[in-house]
């Protein structure tokens, strides 16, 4: 399986991934973007080091010179980008995935994502054998240079502007080893009132204590066992490189991405009314309904943070959010950032005097199966029969096959990462909901285990 992927580059170490690609994964992505300066930054994993190094190299071949600014989760990297002049840059980082695994998230200006379709299958092209390899590229009469650069006091400061009005409150954090370690800690110190309470807030890119995806329920479990010790009204945890993270309330449960992103569009459209806010097709759709009803645009797209923050750009939003926990902020560059959605809920809660719990509560009026994926291998044909099966509704297929009824809808699409077709459906009974699910799953089979 390639290495290039939808929304960035990813494969274990050392076989898919080592030194040597990374150096021409560098340089062919300076040459790509035709870049006079890039911003490169790297998680805690235990090879980070060693492919930063290199593909730092591989951009300086080029003639490119490097902004390293270390240690970085993918939010500061991010800023980075947004906030120094250069042409782009990347995150050495495998995001939520185990151990063994390395990657890079890649942006051009303005931290503009590269996804499959707008340069990392170009990247693909130049890289891999029987291509153009970036080994082959003539480097530059004048080599690039590298330049350490520490914007973690600025990125802490920028961020933390944004609390505001936060009631004094505790709260637990589990930064599972990962890069939300780094930089949040001292992010909730600048907030007068706020006392966090962490767990494994030790960097360690070994993950010794459970992997670092906050979408997979069982990860959630030691902390939804602190919440429940020190009764605090809410929990949050981040993924590995710290741009995702969910929350749960004061019994521990699960308050999925939508209904947050009903409670950052509360805050957001407050500040600027009549924006769109963007949520994936995957969604309750209490959100599309709870924004109208808030004076705002729903504007819905399908899943991919690149797809949404080009999305965002073209359609006027001031933030939104996907199922997966990426949460979106016009206000940071167009990009996703786990912690500022956090104070951006403390904010909204705070200025409601509601709980976590209150607040989700309130919105789970519909019933849904949330995702689950099933290994298929004729995809195409299988959500045909989807849409054979269900006649009457409105049919799209902005990402895989979504019918809509006035009572449920369903969505299948396949994954753009995994060899799974993944389903979410929702209805306005419990009933129906079970009825509709399992007849969908005639036709898919059994859930498969596993999927991020």
């Amino acid at each position: 399986m390639s290495i290039f992927k939808a929304y960035d580059i990813r494969g274990t170490y050392p076989d898919q991934i080592d030194a040597d690609i990374a150096r021409k994964i560098g340089a062919a992505f300076a040459k790509f973007l035709g870049a006079k300066t890039l911003v490169v930054g790297r998680d805690m994993r235990t090879m980070a080091p060693e492919i930063q190094d290199a593909v730092c190299e591989g951009i300086m071949d080029q003639g490119c010179d490097v902004i390293d600014i270390g240690l970085a989760s993918t939010p500061m990297v991010y800023y980075a980008i947004g906030k120094l002049p250069c042409q782009g840059g990347l995150a050495v980082t495998a995001s939520h995935n185990p151990k063994q695994y390395i990657g890079f998230k890649l942006c051009r200006e303005q931290a503009r994502p590269l996804s499959k379709d707008t340069g990392i299958a170009d990247l693909e092209k130049m890289v891999q054998p029987g291509g153009k390899r970036a080994a082959d590229l003539p480097r530059a009469a004048r080599r690039g240079k590298r330049d350490q650069v520490n914007v973690k006091r600025d990125y802490i400061a920028h961020i933390a502007s944004f609390a505001e009005g936060i009631k004094p409150m505790r709260m637990c954090v589990d930064y599972a080893n990962g890069m939300g370690a780094a930089e949040s800690p001292e992010i909730f110190q600048a907030i007068p009132g706020l006392e966090t309470i962490p767990l494994y807030e030790q960097l360690d890119g070994t993950f010794p204590n459970h992997e670092a995806n906050p979408l997979h329920e069982p990860n959630l479990d030691d902390l939804r066992a602190l919440v429940r010790k020190h009764q605090t009204p809410l929990g949050i945890a981040f993924d590995g490189d710290a741009d995702r993270c969910a929350f749960v309330d004061e019994d521990g449960r699960t308050v999925h991405a939508d209904l947050i992103t009903v409670i950052l569009a509360r805050n957001m459209l407050a500040r600027h009314p009549g924006k769109g806010i963007i949520y994936d097709l995957r969604s309750s759709k209490v959100l599309p309904e709870q924004i109208k009803k808030l004076g705002g645009r729903p504007v819905r797209e399908r899943v991919g943070h690149s797809f949404m923050k080009e999305t965002m750009r073209r359609e006027d939003c001031i933030g939104g959010g996907e199922l997966s926990g990426h949460f979106y902020f016009a206000e940071n560059s167009f990009t996703d950032c786990g912690v500022l959605a956090c104070v951006t809920v403390l904010n909204q809660l705070s200025k409601e005097g509601r709980s976590l719990k209150q607040a989700a509560d309130e919105l789970r009026v519909y019933f849904g199966t949330g995702e689950v994926n099933f290994k298929v291998e004729d995809k195409a044909g299988k959500m045909q029969e989807i849409e054979r099966t269900f006649p009457g509704g409105v049919v799209d297929y902005l990402d895989g096959v979504t019918v809509t009824f006035p009572d449920w809808w369903v969505n299948v699409r396949p994954s753009n990462t995994e060899p799974f077709l993944r389903m979410c459906l929702e209805a306005s009974t419990k009933k129906l909901m079970e009825d509709k699910r399992d007849a969908v799953m005639k036709i898919l089979g059994k859930p498969a285990q596993g999927g991020h």
